[in-house]
């Protein structure tokens, strides 16, 4: 069988102008990330990435460190089907009905970084109401609409496969959220429960033969962890 890797990017820079910038740390974490494929040896066949910077800067960081320890890397493929949504253009489209029930939101999103944990539990809200399709607005990215896309990067990716391939692909929470829901059958509200926990760099693998998928792991995390740095175990 074949295995896909899904990695999440590193750390981006919340709360910053630019959120698709890796952070110092995000950069930190990419590089332990791919020491500790050279460590196992892991090669990969493939290497996809999103079309985002972080997702694409995550893919060279790591791959740098694979080809300084001696091991190959493919040349990085592109395919924006393994984008994150758009969370700003989710905000957007469903806070305003919600104001009413939530006063401070305005004051929330200005300085998320000042307000973590009431800027987790409103983007949940927000998150909660998008995924139930209640609430769709015309012009606006659906929860439906972007799960099929994730699904046709992953169609288009196992076209392209061997099953004895290992394809590393460097993509973010919400993709693999997505994939979960896909590939388990796990409820879409269920899915985003995980999604919380899901770090920066973590890796989760799937195997395939064919077009035949099944989550191997998720969310593994060791490279951060044996450094006994908790500064590099980052959820944004």
């Amino acid at each position: 069988m074949g295995s896909i890797y899904l990695i999440r990017h590193g750390q981006a820079s919340f709360g910053a102008d630019d959120y698709d910038v890796l952070s110092p740390t995000g950069i930190r974490q990419a590089e332990v990330l791919g020491d500790h494929l050279a460590h196992l040896g892991l090669s990969f066949d493939r290497c996809v990435s999103g079309t985002l910077r972080r997702q694409q800067h995550t893919a060279t960081a790591a791959l740098q460190r694979c080809v300084a320890a001696g091991l190959p890397a493919p040349e990085l493929e592109l395919d924006a089907g393994f984008n994150e949504f758009d969370a700003e253009a989710v905000i957007r489209g469903l806070l305003p009905a919600m104001l009413p029930s939530e006063p401070d939101a305005l004051d929330i999103l200005r300085n998320p970084k000042d307000n973590r944990a009431a800027f987790q539990h409103l983007f949940a809200r927000i998150i909660q109401r998008w995924v139930s399709g209640e609430h769709d607005q015309p012009g606006h990215e659906t929860w439906q609409g972007f799960v099929g896309g994730v699904q046709s990067g992953l169609e288009r990716l196992l076209a392209q496969a061997d099953n004895k391939q290992n394809i590393a692909v460097f993509t973010s929470g919400g993709t693999i959220t997505a994939l979960l829901h896909l590939l388990t059958g796990v409820p879409a509200h269920k899915a985003f429960d995980l999604n919380w926990q899901i770090v920066n760099t973590s890796l989760s693998r799937l195997q395939f033969r064919g077009s035949q998928v099944t989550l191997a792991s998720f969310n593994s995390r060791v490279h951060l962890e044996l450094l006994k740095a908790p500064e590099l175990i980052t959820y944004r």
